[in-house]
């Protein structure tokens, strides 16, 4: 048995290397250790991948969790699982359907009701590359989740985290905003050959201009945004790319995979790190790659583009209508 000892030592010491090196490429873990007692934060989509690790990572931290998930059987079963694996009780399942207006107005109008503060909103969830399938209101599903569901949701809970001040708001965007362009005259993609990839690329733009809007309108507030790339993750989110399913990328690629693709614990990181970091006290309006500041593309730092984008995505919603809210008579933010 002896032969085998100093091949295993060889092995374990190559793949935990291996391992860190992997660790290293993808950004390494949240650098700040600080906690959340007592705070209320919301995570959407928080059922599965970056979302349900993230929601693990601050329950673990102390916070008041709350998974917001279209799935309730799923969402009761990850609270069910991060209690037991944090020993935080104060883990809950709420229903939230991002791809009906309906259901955004009706868990505001809740949370408004029976949440006395929210200091942490993460608008984690989104679909990726799907069919050309369309929301229950019928926007086109990539801009209606990614992008109209998270702008309507914030807008309605702006409210009650300026009165939780200081809070946060963390979008999840992606680096593949780079190759987005916002088509004002055919958002939904009514008019032209519906192109997954460049829906998507167009949702991930959306969110970062809807952040650096509502920075600029948030200031003074004591309530800052922030948008963020987490990498890329072994989630369900990338169920529609086929690249799971692909033999090249199965065998061809797979060690480049293996190094570059975050698990989703890896990829919570940058959304854990933007929701707790103590020296990101008043940092708002910023695109964090990773762990990372930086600059987004030209067309997500452009400020008419982001306005009129502001303007279309309320008339979209519905925030235009005389100043008052469906969601308990509240009023709209302006």
């Amino acid at each position: 048995m002896n032969r085998y000892l100093l091949p295993l030592s060889v092995l374990g010491t190559a793949v935990g290397g291996a391992v860190l090196l992997r660790d290293y490429i993808a950004g390494g873990a949240c650098p700040s250790k600080a906690t959340i007692p007592g705070k209320t934060v919301i995570v959407t989509g928080a059922n599965t991948g970056i979302g349900k690790q993230t929601a693990l990572e601050l329950a673990r931290r102390g916070g008041n969790i709350i998974l917001a998930c279209r799935d309730m059987e799923k969402c009761e079963a990850a609270a069910k699982e991060i209690r037991g694996e944090t020993l935080n009780h104060r883990v809950s399942a709420w229903h939230l359907d991002l791809a009906s207006l309906k259901s955004i107005r009706e868990f505001a109008a809740k949370i408004i009701e029976e949440e006395e503060q929210v200091h942490i909103l993460v608008n984690n969830a989104a679909v990726m590359r799907c069919p050309h399938w369309t929301t229950k209101d019928g926007f086109e599903m990539q801009f209606g989740v990614n992008h109209l569901g998270h702008f309507l949701l914030t807008n309605l809970l702006l409210d009650k985290l300026k009165a939780s001040a200081p809070s946060r708001i963390i979008n999840l965007s992606s680096l593949a905003h780079v190759a987005g362009h916002i088509e004002f005259d055919d958002l939904n993609w009514e008019k032209k050959k519906y192109d997954t990839k460049a829906a998507y690329c167009q949702s991930k733009l959306a969110i970062i201009l809807f952040t650096k809007e509502l920075s600029r309108r948030l200031q003074g507030t004591g309530v800052t945004v922030n948008a963020l790339h987490p990498g890329v993750a072994r989630t369900e989110l990338g169920r529609h790319t086929g690249m799971h399913s692909s033999a090249f990328s199965s065998f061809t690629l797979g060690p480049i995979f293996w190094l570059l693709v975050k698990s989703p614990q890896l990829a919570a990181q940058p959304s854990t790190y933007l929701a707790v970091a103590e020296e990101l006290e008043g940092v708002s309006g910023k695109y964090f790659d990773g762990l990372k500041e930086k600059a987004p593309a030209p067309e997500a730092e452009d400020e008419e583009v982001a306005q009129r984008l502001w303007a279309e995505s309320a008339r979209l919603v519905g925030l235009e209508m005389s100043g008052v809210s469906s969601v308990r008579g509240q009023p709209l933010p302006k």
